[in-house]
């Protein structure tokens, strides 16, 4: 269940309303602040300082001689703030005064990255506020440094979600983002003795200058319970549930500005609040833990992202919060967003609601109580209406990320919506029925009620039956969604799949994280390409031009050296100068295969070390790895153990010295990553051919300049198809041979056997050399490859070296790897996540 949670100021008979809606037509005539927002002056730096120094004094209590770096960066993010909330409310007053239909995206994720440059780059108050701050003595890189990243996602799902809001603020289509606000989000990541350890991430523990809370826009939640079924006179089913628990989620609004076009969109993300936080009797009974007991109990939902779900407790948990979100969003719009009078048989001319993954799918039972339960529709009224208001958008092809809740706890969580779908299941499986008569192999295979091993609801299925669309996210992924994942949904409705491949917003990492390379750009070509990232294309004729290829390459070398010092200082980290940059850069998951890079390292180091290759002829290489491994995940974690210890082994190794280095910077996340990716020179981009999705970190890295290795998988077929073959260095089996190998019997001991060099690369491992000798340390990973190797590794892994021997003969030749890299940038406009919504609107949302 869910309703507005009064707030008691307006409760209270004493104290006077102060609700817009609520007062008098004299003051609405006349003061200022009634018809809309004060206009704010055009900024200068004197304005700028003026304003700065006041959020100082009042804001931060403090005087600009005593403050200290936190008060300064907590008074400019204020400042920046107070240019962005004029925008804000006038783009939510010109919305209201002419409705359109809006994009509700439900996210479980929002990798936001840091607000302060992002929202200086969209209000194009960059320069200013850089002479502001050295007027008043301040270095504003220093305040940069000070903000903390919001922990709110875990990879590229989440950063997907991030650049799709500032393309949709950009783009001004209207859009509300949802999602919830953790209080520790994604783990820090931090190593000892080379194993990764989770710390919790503390990013609210200095402040949010970014976030409004809105106390008064509370929703109430409701778990478990019963549900009672009544007939009318009129012979009407009405269902009513009598929960046992409720939370409070509280919104708290964040601005998505668009690329200085005046309009500013909301992020509204929610945080579980206990329904009564403290009592007063228990607590002076002595018994102090149960006093607070039922606040700690509400708060977990919004305290971590993606709890551990290995233990029951732990998938509940998760449910709790997907449920919570979607709840407290899909009430938000119906009941505090649109009109009171609004008519919902046109709720789809309103709203699009898409959901991103199958984490929000729980929102699809949650609308038709909504609509049956509270709103007194009848069951196909409500369903008609609702088929018509969610998207689904499928991220994944591995079949342990299609989410599935067993029926028990569905049943004992949220027993309306198990008995809605239920009813949703039995219905579709007619209409199946009535198209396939006979066939109850198929009723069977398409039910979203999973019989076995345990009785569980598919929400991939939901999600499918209900959606109005349902796409993929690159050209490989959504085919084999429709051919692999749910070929049977796609046979009887066809015309419900399509396609949208992912992009990444230009904005954020090329304007703002690769600002040498963005001037360059801009000086060329002129500025229309960060809103218009397909006008990348007027800079193909440069590649030609040697002086160009000679400034491309001065950036290249001078991303390279931010990028040393920022690990200097940050992690203690050597980059040796003058290497050819080797980065992969992703969550640490098998099917990734940050092994197969490892084998290439460990070869090439057992090269030199046997004396069968002279040092002098490797190619110098730094390899860079960025990775976080699931707390539960432990053979992930096993890699990254390994991976470190080849490190430690490698750069302290003078045979290999200035020829071979690695590095494995801790807690890899946007920021770094604006760093990093504009100083590769080599994108690693090697999953397994049809385990790969789309990928979006494979665009940011040939958008600013570095060429791809990579398998078809994913968006990596329309990144080669774009960039052409001959920049782009293609290896690995295609989707087909996988299936057909896997179909065979792959043993990977075979492979292990009869190839010379893998044999000595992994035995190497397995000896202990990088591990002190101690054999066991290294046991699971070199098991796993030898007699499990899921995602064939060893398979690939001749067809890998090859293609490494054809970059090394690239990178040998500066001019032609430049005139590549410069290519890959002007070819890769069609990945701006400007060109994915162009695509949604068009082919899913029609607004």
């Amino acid at each position: 269940m869910t309703d507005t949670v009064p707030h008691p100021a307006v409760m209270s008979d004493e104290s006077p309303s102060t609700d817009v809606r609520r007062i008098g037509p004299a003051f609405r005539t006349s003061h200022p602040l009634a018809s809309g927002p004060v206009v704010q002056p055009a900024p200068t730096v004197d304005g700028f300082v003026e304003t700065f120094l006041g959020e100082l004094n009042y804001g931060q209590g403090t005087l600009l001689s005593q403050s200290t770096v936190n008060d300064q960066y907590l008074a400019l993010a204020r400042t920046v703030r107070r240019y962005l909330m004029a925008d804000w409310l006038e783009t939510g007053t010109r919305r209201r005064q002419a409705p359109q239909k809006t994009v509700g995206y439900l996210s479980a994720e929002y990798l936001l990255g840091r607000q302060l440059g992002n929202n200086l780059l969209a209000t194009n108050l960059q320069d200013i506020a850089e002479v502001a701050m050295t007027q008043c003595g301040i270095d504003i890189a220093r305040l940069r440094a000070q903000e903390v990243e919001p922990g709110l996602g875990n990879g590229g799902l989440g950063r997907l979600a991030a650049c799709f809001v500032d393309s949709l603020a950009t783009m001004d289509v209207p859009c509300i983002g949802y999602g919830i606000r953790y209080e520790y989000g994604i783990f820090r990541q931090t190593f000892e003795a080379d194993r990764q350890v989770e710390v919790p991430d503390s990013w609210l523990s200095l402040g949010n200058p970014w976030e409004f809370p809105h106390p008064e826009r509370q929703v109430l939640v409701s778990f478990g319970g019963t549900t009672e079924t009544a007939v009318d006179v009129d012979g009407r089913e009405h269902c009513t549930w009598t929960p046992d628990w409720q939370v409070i989620g509280m919104p708290y609004h964040y601005m998505v500005p668009g690329h200085r076009n005046g309009v500013v969109n909301t992020l509204r993300l929610w945080s579980a609040r206990a329904t009564q936080a403290f009592d007063l009797q228990i607590f002076n009974s002595g018994d102090y833990a149960q006093a607070v007991r039922a606040q700690t109990t509400a708060e977990n939902i919004s305290k971590v992202l993606y709890p551990e779900d290995s233990t029951p407790q732990g998938k509940e948990l998760r449910l709790q919060q997907q449920y919570f979100f979607v709840a407290c969003s899909l009430h938000d719009f119906i009941d505090n967003t649109l009109p009171a009078d609004f008519d919902l048989h046109r709720l789809h001319e309103r709203i699009i609601f898409q959901l991103n993954d199958t984490h929000p799918v729980i929102a699809i039972p949650e609308l038709m109580r909504i609509l049956v339960d509270r709103k007194g529709f009848v069951w196909d009224e409500a369903w008609a209406i609702t088929r018509k208001c969610f998207a689904y958008t499928c991220h994944t092809l591995l079949p342990e990320a299609l989410e599935v809740w067993s029926v028990e706890l569905l049943g004992r969580l949220l027993p309306r919506h198990l008995e809605i779908i239920y009813r949703i299941n039995e219905e579709f499986l007619d209409e199946v029925r009535e198209a396939h008569p006979g066939d109850e192999m198929l009723v069977r295979r398409m039910s979203i009620i999973a019989e076995h091993p345990d009785r569980a609801v598919r929400m991939a299925y939901l999600a499918t039956v209900a959606a109005s669309k349902v796409n993929g996210v690159a050209e490989l992924h959504s085919q084999l969604l429709r051919d692999k994942v749910l070929p049977d949904f796609s046979r009887l409705w066809p015309e419900k799949f399509t396609n949208v491949t992912n992009g990444v917003t230009p904005r954020r990492f090329v304007r703002l994280a690769n600002r040498r390379l963005s001037d360059l750009i801009t000086e060329t070509i002129g500025d229309g390409w960060v809103t218009d990232l397909d006008r990348l294309r007027e800079l193909e004729p440069y590649a030609d031009d040697a002086g160009f290829r000679e400034q491309f390459r001065a950036v290249k070398q001078a991303n390279k050296e931010r990028l040393a010092t920022l690990l200097r200082v940050r992690d203690g980290l050597e980059l040796p100068p003058g290497t050819m940059l080797d980065v992969m850069v992703k969550r640490l998951h098998e099917y990734k295969r940050q092994t197969l890079k490892l084998l290439h390292i460990v070869s090439l180091y057992d090269d030199v070390v046997s004396g069968r290759v002279p040092a002098e002829e490797v190619t110098p290489r730094t390899f860079v790895f960025g990775a976080k491994a699931a707390p539960g995940y432990h053979l992930a974690k096993e890699i990254i153990f390994l991976i470190n210890a080849v490190a430690d082994v490698v750069n302290a190794d003078p045979a290999v010295a200035g020829r071979l280095s690695v590095a494995f910077p801790a807690n890899y996340n946007v920021t770094l990553a604006e760093k990093l990716i504009p100083a590769a020179d080599l994108s690693e981009q090697i999953s397994l051919a049809g385990k790969e999705a789309s990928g979006t970190g494979n665009m940011k890295f040939a958008l600013n300049g570095a060429l791809t290795i990579g398998t078809d998988d994913g968006a990596n077929v329309e990144i080669r198809r774009l960039v052409g073959d001959e920049n782009f260095f293609l290896f690995g089996m295609t989707e087909p041979e996988v299936e057909e190998l896997s179909a065979r019997g792959y043993t990977p001991s075979e492979v292990y056997e009869s190839d010379p060099q893998l044999r000595s690369t992994i035995d190497l491992l397995a000896s202990g050399h990088f591990t002190g000798g101690d054999r066991q340390a290294v046991a699971p990973v070199i098991d796993n490859l030898l007699h499990q190797d899921s995602f064939m590794v060893l398979a690939d892994f001749r067809a890998y070296l090859d293609a490494q021997a054809r970059v090394d003969a690239a990178y040998a030749d500066p001019d032609a790897w430049s005139r590549s890299a410069i290519l890959n940038v002007a070819r890769s406009g069609y990945f701006s996540s400007d060109r994915s919504m162009r695509d949604y609107l068009e082919r899913i949302w029609h607004a």
